[in-house]
């Protein structure tokens, strides 16, 4: 073990004094478990959803989070209006930013979609 320096106040230990070394490792080895934590945490909240790399290029380049989950679902305006019961054009207001969706049509949408609906609502 290496040589660990204890200064005492009143009696009392109230530092260790180590080698850097052995600092290096003892940081190394939190830093590992901190990590190993984090791993175990995000498995367990994991609820499997990913969010497609084209999806996200396509809001990147300016597209509505409803519009890009429908082209990446290969669903035209018509297809999902109808899915969904609501107008084409409603549909594509909400697509352009236009018009807010109330929140059961959020919510359809996103059911038609298979997304979250806090996706679609950002």
């Amino acid at each position: 073990m290496s040589k660990v320096q204890i200064i005492e106040q009143d009696g009392k230990a109230v530092f260790a004094v180590v080698p850097i070394d052995l600092w290096n490792r003892i940081k190394d080895a939190a830093e590992e478990a901190e990590d190993l934590a984090d791993v175990e945490r995000f498995d367990r909240e994991d609820d499997g959803f990913r969010v497609p790399h084209a999806v996200v290029t396509a809001k990147m380049e300016g597209a509505s989070s409803v519009r890009a989950w429908r082209e990446y679902r290969g669903l035209t305006q018509d297809q999902l209006a109808e899915a969904t019961k609501i107008s084409k054009p409603y549909l594509s207001q909400i697509e352009r930013g236009e018009r807010d969706g109330t929140t059961e049509t959020m919510r359809k949408l996103a059911a038609a979609l298979q997304v979250p609906m806090d996706l679609l609502v950002q």
